[in-house]
């Protein structure tokens, strides 16, 4: 088999990579109980496969296996104590990376026992072959290459914790749905269909001490994961970064080519995380040699999945110069593209006679691409085929809806399971089936007119560029553009494998938000390809993941820091692209950026490009960011920004220096700032006078909200001092949950009685009590007081708060809106629905959301509405009322058309008497919006006035 092990002919690396899994002749089950003539294949296979493909030194196996490698350890010696050996094992990964080739060594490491006398077998199942054996006997299923196994069968069950059993390739299974758990079955000799044989072998009913290795691809993870009983789940990543380098290293004659084809992968992050798998490996090696060798630049092909792997298809069947393309082509791939695309639909990967002739290929269609190993002959399961890698399968199926236009014109077509493109765009056929959104990225790098124009070129078929446009409109969704049918991130990566900035404008015209979610650098790539073509864009919502960026990138001369710099800086460079998005839109106005990891270098990127005068941010909301410092490079950033009107720092906002900065960006002459929010603020206190002066200095500040911060009835008094002063132009405040008490609410009250600016004020999550509430409302009794909004939830207020507040409402107060929400005043209800019946009474809102008011209650409220003229909102929401407290209130509300427009209430709307109720009601009051949904209970905050 020595040129098997040549790795410098393309052709024997296509073979090489094939008997991965089909070098040993393995039928549906392989016994390997001492048997020399079986090891000995094994090592065999082990030992090609490791020197192609791994380079490792001695036994390593070089693949990284992320989870459960202690006690992987132990799984592979079966004379672990059986209770502290995993008896079912789960390998888990993509398409290719070596879960069969892991199990088969298994297989030896299993058996690797010169004791003649210990029983130690392991059986092989695959469940490709599964998916073509009628009905039998458990003892059958596992006997095909070990006549002897029925007569051994009582010595098996009774070491079956020495039994070791691979059901290989689990998500090839093709069973009807359930049958994995119907009619499950205990009985070694009694014959059932073999869905019901392996679900009886997983579900533990079958053998349940012998020890199970079980491989599959993510898709079919979770139906397993409901068969199985506490299994060890292990993901099986593939070959690490040193062993893609150095596969690069020996397909290459020259080290220098070897090393740019090496760095042309890189660059691409998703290529590179496909070449995990060897297949992917030398399909790379394959197309970039051979661009190299005729003189072309191969970084092209690099750019996207699609590029590489439409120029890897194309090179087996490049025509000769000068020539036309071939015509006896077109028929065979048309028939291969349809083999793919049912493939993809039926999550099939391996396809047998009954396959071909369901969709009328036939086998000679498919001899020019078995001759250029595009296609191969599956060696586990005879008379099937398999692409050389899911990825190709998923390409072809794509080209199959670009030539599938062109071949309706002449009849009907063999579409077979095969959805059309508005079914592949659908979010609920890819949640059920992932591998269709590869499908339809690849459809999007297709429509690239060049790639089209390649196709054509290879293959003598033409391809309809009408493509894009059923691609950009949804037929099923009223013709909503696709981009409202996705997640954003799929969006992005549609289209920046279509590398058309046209297509590109088009689909995002209508798009003015965007919520990004960048975990690795190919988020970053795509979004920022992307973000340069949408021109409507206002708003950017960003949140960076935990390892994108070097972490403390200045701390280290180490080799390994160096390495990972190399690799940051790359990032970083993709990181500029993104970023440059705030200086280059004039229509972007709003970045939130939220729970997000940076490093001083990203950060300083960032800051860069706000900082510039094309830059027109108008909102940023910044949250939970780190490090720390990132808060004070931003406070930099904003200094002199004249565009900037509302500015949030919430998080770890505590340092010195950051208030400091602020201050200063406060006083600045260019400050437009209209709202400020600074949560969790702890050392706004200790750094009070500096921030005081800053108020006072500062004439655009309208707004202030300092939720969550360690203010302290201590702080409110500074706080207040700066209130009184005349150069203070705060109109809304908002000090939720700062820790306040009834000892502040004296000096509040003074304020609120001096500055004649403040309109709006909220004190919620704060234990006021009744008290505080009395000495609040002495304040706002005064004529000079010019609140207008009060909010008070949460306050531990009862119904002696209650009175004072009623008797203030009676008094000609300035105050509109008033919410008391979520304090228990039921008992102190009748005394506000008396002064709502009054006519000073000037409230338009009032909030009574969770206040435990229940149906003894209403008949108060009703006739507190039947007599008020002024109230336009209340919101009873969280209360229950009953079904006679709405009909009270519904009675009252159809006597009077008052000025009530909104009543929100708790009720249960699929009732058939609340929903005649509703109807009765808007057919008498047309003007009156009740609304039924809960909104206040996943409020972060209590002051909307401010945003």
């Amino acid at each position: 088999m020595s040129d098997l092990q040549s790795t410098n002919n393309p052709v024997s690396q296509a073979h090489i990579h094939g008997m991965i899994i089909g070098t040993l002749t393995f039928s549906h089950c392989v016994s390997v109980q001492v048997k020399r003539r079986e090891r000995n294949t094994m090592e065999k296979f082990y030992s090609i496969w490791k020197n192609t493909f791994c380079y490792g030194d001695g036994d390593d196996f070089h693949y990284k296996i992320t989870q459960g490698s202690q006690k992987f350890t132990s799984f592979l010696n079966p004379q672990t104590p059986a209770q502290l050996r995993p008896l079912t094992v789960v390998l888990h990964g993509p398409a290719g990376v070596g879960k069969t080739t892991l199990a088969k060594k298994v297989m030896l490491d299993w058996t690797q026992d010169n004791l003649p006398e210990t029983l130690d077998s392991a059986f092989y199942l695959s469940c490709k072959e599964l998916n073509h054996k009628g009905a039998c006997t458990f003892a059958e299923l596992m006997s095909k290459n070990w006549p002897d196994l029925q007569e051994a069968g009582p010595e098996i069950l009774a070491q079956a914790q020495k039994v070791l059993i691979i059901i290989d390739g689990f998500d090839e299974l093709r069973v009807p749905s359930g049958s994995l758990i119907h009619d499950i079955c205990g009985d070694w000799k009694k014959r059932k269909p073999v869905p019901v044989l392996l679900g009886s072998l997983l579900k533990r009913k079958m053998l349940p001490k012998a020890t199970l290795l079980i491989t599959t691809r993510p898709g079919a993870l979770r139906e397993l994961r409901l068969l199985l009983e506490q299994p060890l789940l292990m993901e099986i990543e593939g070959l690490l970064e040193p062993d893609r380098r150095e596969y690069f290293l020996k397909h290459f004659q020259e080290e220098d080519q070897a090393l740019r084809a090496f760095d042309l992968m890189k660059s691409n992050p998703a290529l590179f995380h496909m070449g995990s798998a060897p297949a992917v490996c030398w399909v790379v090696c394959t197309c970039l040699k051979l661009q190299m060798a005729k003189g072309e630049d191969p970084a092209p092909t690099c750019q996207t999945t699609t590029s590489l792997f439409l120029r890897f298809l194309c090179s087996q069947f490049t025509p000769a110069p000068g020539s036309c393309p071939s015509q006896h082509l077109v028929a065979p791939v048309k028939a291969l593209c349809a083999l793919a695309a049912e493939g993809v639909w039926t999550q099939t990967s391996v396809f047998d006679g009954e396959d071909l002739g369901r969709l009328g290929v036939e086998e000679s269609d498919l001899r020019p691409f078995l001759d250029k190993n595009v296609l191969q002959k599956d060696r586990d399961c005879g008379g099937c085929y398999s692409f050389i890698h899911l990825s190709v399968q998923q390409l072809l199926a794509a080209m199959f809806y670009l030539l599938e236009s062109e071949e309706e014109e002449g009849g009907e077509s063999h579409r077979g399971d095969i959805g059309d493109i508005q079914k592949l765009l659908s979010k609920e056929e890819r949640l059920k089936n992932p591998n269709l959104t590869h499908v339809m990225y690849f459809l999007f790098g297709l429509s690239n007119e060049k790639r089209a124009r390649e196709l054509e070129i290879t293959f003598g078929c033409r391809v309809s560029m009408g493509i894009k446009q059923e691609l950009l409109k949804s037929k099923s969704s009223g013709n909503k553009p696709f981009s409202s049918m996705m997640d954003m991130k799929e969006v992005v990566y549609c289209l920046y494998e279509s590398q058309d900035e046209q297509l590109i404008k088009e689909a995002m015209v209508h798009v003015k938000e965007m919520s990004l979610h960048l975990k690795n650098k190919m988020d970053i790539m795509y979004s920022s390809f992307c973000l340069k073509h949408c021109q409507n864009l206002q708003k950017i919502s960003l949140q960076v993941e935990k390892g994108i960026f070097l972490e403390n990138d200045t701390a280290s001369e180490s080799d390994t820091w160096v390495q990972r710099s190399q690799s940051d800086y790359h990032t970083l460079c993709l990181w500029t692209d993104l970023c440059s998005v705030f200086s280059s839109n004039k229509n972007l106005n709003f970045l939130d950026v939220d729970q997000s990891f940076l490093s001083h270098s990203s950060m300083r990127i960032l800051c860069e490009q706000i900082t510039r005068v094309t830059c027109h941010l108008q909102k940023v909301v910044i949250k939970n960011v780190s490090p720390a410092e990132a808060y004070q490079d931003f406070c930099l950033a904003f200094t002199g920004k004249k565009t900037l009107t509302h500015l949030t720092l919430e998080g770890s906002v505590h340092s010195e220096k950051m208030l400091l900065l602020l201050c200063e960006t406060l006083k600045h002459l260019r400050c437009n700032l209209h709202y400020l929010r600074l949560g969790s603020c702890s050392d706004i206190t200790q750094q009070w006078d500096n921030f005081s002066l800053a108020l006072e200095t500062n004439q655009s500040l309208k707004c202030l909200d300092l939720i969550a911060s360690e203010l302290l009835d201590e702080g409110v008094k500074l706080l207040c001092t700066t209130l009184r002063h005349p150069k203070c132009f705060l109109q809304r405040l908002s000090l939720e949950n700062c820790h306040l008490t009834e000892a502040c609410c004296k000096e509040l009250s003074s304020a609120l009685i001096v500055t004649q600016r403040l309109t709006h004020l909220c004190l919620a999550k704060n234990n006021l009590g009744d008290g505080g509430v009395k000495l609040l409302c002495e304040g706002l009794s005064y004529p000079e007081c010019q609140l207008q909004t009060l909010v008070l939830c949460h306050c531990n207020i009862t119904r002696h708060g209650c009175k004072y507040i009623s008797k203030l409402l009676q008094r000609d107060s300035s105050l509109t809106h008033l919410d008391l929400g979520f304090n228990l005043i039921a008992t102190g209800l009748w005394f506000l629905c008396e002064a709502l019946k009054k006519p000073n009474c000037n409230l338009t809102y009032l909030g009574l959301c969770g206040c435990s008011i229940t149906s003894f209650c209403c008949q108060d409220l009703a006739s507190a509405l039947t007599s008020n003229w002024r109230l336009e909102t209340l919101d009873l929401g969280e209360n229950i009322l009953g079904k006679s407290g709405i009909i009270v209130l519904f009675e009252a509300l159809k006597q009077n058309n008052g000025p009530l427009k909104t009543l929100r209430l708790k009720m249960d709307e699929s009732s058939v008497e609340i929903q005649k109720l509703l109807k009765e009601m808007k057919d008498s009051n047309t003007k009156l919006t009740i609304d039924c949904k809960d909104s206040r209970t996943s409020r972060s905050s209590y002051c909307d006035f401010l945003s």
